[in-house]
Parts: C-alpha cells; structure tokens; sequence
C-alpha cells in the first residue's frame, strides 16, 4: 500500500509522520490476556491522569490542535485516543469487540495516537492519501452512522474515506474473518521515535495475540 501525505496536511502539520504496521494474522472474539493489559493500563491511568489532563498529552494535544486549524472542534470530535482514555478515566468499560480491534485500541490508549485499523483486503486500489475532509462528503463511521468528516484528516482509498482520527469507516473495518491487517499510526506530533515505538508495540500484540509474526511497518510523511 502506497500512502500519500497531501499538502492540505502539510500546510496544518509540517512535522506530521506516520506509520503503517501490515500484517498476516488470526482474529478471535475475545482474548483473555489482553483484556488483563488493558484493565491493568486503566488502572494506572485513573490514578495518573484527569479528563482535564489527558488534552495535554503529547499525541493528543497534537491532535487536537490539527483539528482545530483544519476547522473542527477537537471536543466535538473527540480524538478516538482521547475517547477510549476518556472512558476509562470516567469509570466505563471499554467496548470489547474483537482481539484485533482491542489490541489497536490498547496502542492507541498507551501512545496517545489515534490508531486506525483496517482489513487490508477491502481497500480499493493500492494508494491511501491523507487528506481534509470536504465539506458533504459521505462518510459512514464504524457504529456511528454518516458523520459529518469537513475539517478532519481523512485517509481516503479510490473509492473515497476510510479513516479518520475520530472514526473509521464501516466499508473497510476490521471483522472476525480479518486475516490481513493495516494499521495507521498518526503521529501529528511529529515524534518518529514514539511512533516507531507504538508500531513496535503494535507488532509485539500481534505476536502474542494474534498468532502473527508481527508483520513490518513502514514510516510515512
């Protein structure tokens, strides 16, 4: 997969880079382990951080502030990192959907990016381009529903958007039968050494929990 970073993004972060984890794996409905590492991450997050704190975090921060120059309101469209620590931090259980799912959320909630992860089979032709959504553009959100996408960053494949920070998109999501995996790393904090090591992190998942060798990355900007 070829990934683009168009100049709509440079122009709002010059420092952007990225990271794309692909992978050959096996999906599972419920891991047992992983569940523990999250449940233990979010315990060391409710006696660490404040839903007032977590905006300054590095990764989000970044984000947050990329919202804003491209026109959207960050605590509208909440950062998908800063929601899923948002909910811990309030008490609520995470959504358990399936091990893959979980494992990206876990690295999106011990990095602060937002992660987006898709089934690499469903893209249509071999190029993501990183870009702003405009304004009506059709954007279906993964249990969401259309999702109004102007102002956010949108990687979109030939036939249009497949991921946001704040949501993916339904026509590419993961499911149980996924065996082929893309993960999208985005450091709009400009930070290669915390992105390589989320990528990293990613693979180390995918190794113990997904009966995957762990794949390869490839850094982006």
């Amino acid at each position: 997969m070829n990934i683009i970073v168009s100049q709509e993004i440079e122009q709002v972060c010059p420092g952007f880079v990225g990271a794309a984890v692909e992978a050959y794996c096996v999906n599972t409905p419920y891991c047992a382990p992983l569940w523990e590492e999250i449940n233990t991450l979010g315990e060391r997050f409710r006696a660490e951080l404040t839903t007032e704190s977590l905006k300054v975090l590095p990764g989000i921060a970044a984000t947050r502030a990329v919202y804003k120059k491209c026109g959207k309101d960050p605590s509208r469209y909440r950062p998908a990192a800063e929601q899923l620590i948002r909910r811990m931090l309030q008490g609520k259980e995470l959504y358990q959907i399936d091990t893959l799912v979980d494992l990206i959320n876990l690295a999106s909630i011990a990095f602060g990016y937002s992660i987006g992860g898709f089934d690499a089979d469903k893209f249509q032709g071999n190029t993501l381009t990183l870009g702003v959504g405009r304004a009506g553009e059709p954007y279906e959100g993964i249990g969401r529903g259309m999702i109004n996408i102007e102002g956010l960053p949108v990687y979109r494949d030939a036939a249009g958007g497949v991921g946001t920070p704040t949501s993916d998109h339904e026509r590419t999501k993961i499911e149980l039968g996924t065996t082929h995996l893309l993960v999208l790393i985005n450091g709009y904090d400009g930070d290669e050494q915390h992105v390589v090591g989320n990528a990293e992190f990613i693979q180390q998942l995918l190794r113990k929990y997904a009966q995957s060798d762990g794949g390869g990355y490839t850094i982006y900007r």
